[in-house]
Order: structure tokens, then sequence, then C-alpha cells
């Protein structure tokens, strides 16, 4: 929850020319639904895309508060991220729901960047392989696999979010490797090695290298690091 609309075009006054030769990378953006118009009009003609943070799990109807997957293709979102850490943790996002949006993005031609993580508690006791399987076959239940190849997913270990605490490169891999397998059992190991698994959870530019260094992870979901155009481009550039 950062940024008004002039803060966003201000950002990205910064930030465009700082990745304008960037092409080794895919970039996505996702400011807070008010600065979406703003954002897409910034990045127009630019290879940045446009996210959002979050999609309602109806097309329509007396939803008070929530936002459609039209109403975010309209303001120029070409991707969506489902089921954050914090949507789960202040917002009772649930798996079900979750692949209610998953399904609904999708159908609007919407990029679903759906995410799944464990908490501290699980992961010291032993739960992350257990937590994680439940959210990826939970959130993209019913997919098909041509479903299911347009996808991206996020592992955000919620203990390391705004922590400062930051998994090693090997524990992140560990599990991308583990959700990858998720994927060839429930999908095909083709599709699986197609996946693009992003890492979240404190990512800076001081251990984006230790991270990008793994072969299992495919890039990063980057929060508080993204907020200054130039940290964020150190990182997009690395």
């Amino acid at each position: 929850m950062y940024k008004t609309q002039a803060e966003t075009r201000a950002y990205f006054a910064a930030f465009v020319p700082l990745v304008s030769g960037t092409t080794h990378c895919e970039i996505i953006i996702a400011p807070p639904f008010t600065a979406l118009a703003a954002a897409a009009a910034a990045t127009r003609g630019t290879s940045i895309s446009i996210a959002a943070q979050d999609v309602a799990w109806e097309s329509e109807g007396a939803f008070t508060g929530q936002v459609s997957a039209a109403m975010l293709v309209e303001a120029g979102c070409r991707a969506v991220l489902i089921a954050h850490s914090e949507m789960r943790q202040f917002c009772c996002e649930t798996d079900e729901r979750a692949c209610k949006k998953v399904k609904l993005a999708l159908a609007a031609g919407l990029t679903p960047i759906l995410c799944v993580g464990e908490l501290l508690a699980e992961r010291e006791g032993g739960k992350t392989e257990e937590v994680l399987e439940r959210q990826f076959r939970g959130g993209l239940a019913a997919l098909t696999g041509a479903d299911f190849s347009r996808i991206i997913l996020a592992y955000e270990p919620v203990w390391a979010i705004g922590t400062g605490r930051t998994a090693t490169p090997e524990i992140a891999a560990d599990a991308h490797r583990f959700l990858r397998q998720q994927a060839a059992a429930m999908f095909t190991p083709a599709l699986a090695s197609g996946l693009r698994i992003l890492y979240g959870g404190s990512v800076k530019p001081d251990n984006i290298k230790g991270l990008m260094a793994q072969e299992e992870i495919d890039g990063a979901l980057v929060g508080g690091a993204s907020l200054k155009p130039e940290a964020f481009a150190s990182i997009v550039n690395f």
C-alpha cells in the first residue's frame, strides 16, 4: 500500500530509463488499484507489464470493495497477484478462493501469479512441504495443462517477508524443486520444466546474485526493495 497516482508517475519517470535496455528478463510491477491506470499510461510503449495485487473471485455482482478481472484488463493490467501472503494473513484468503481467482484471471487473458509459502511455525514444525503441496494443489485444482502453462508461481516463505530474514539460496531452491515436482506429478514433466517459479522474501540488491545462481529459481518477487527505482533497477539489471 504505497504510492499515490502522482508518486507512481514520478516513480516510472525515474525507473523506465534505468531499464530501457533490459532484455534478459520480464519486468512486471504491481501497484495499488488506484494507481493502475497511471502506471499503465507511464509504461505504454515499454516492455514493462502492469499487474494488480489482487482480483475478485467472481466476474461481477454485489461484492462491494472488490475489483473484477475485466476491470483490471480495462485499467491496463496484463497480470495479477493471487493469494499473496499478506492476503492470506490479513484477508482470510483460502486456496479454494484462490483457485477461482486463477481461473477468472486466465479467462480474462491475465497472467496469474499464484503465491504460496509457509509460516515460521510451519517451517519449524517440519510442515513446509505439506503446506506447499496443499496450497499448490488447492490453488490450481481443475486447471487444464493449457491453463497451467500460462501461470507463474511465486514461493514466499512468510517468515522471510519484511523481517530482514532471507531463506538461504539453498533453502529457496529446495522449496522450488519440491514445487516443480508437484507440477510434474499434477500435470506433466514438460509443463513442470516450463513453469516459472519466483522467489519472494526480502529480496534485495545485495542478495539477488546468490538467489539467481540457483538453477531452480527463475526470478524474484520483490517487495520493499522495489519502492526505490534505483534499487529495483539494480535487481532487474543483475
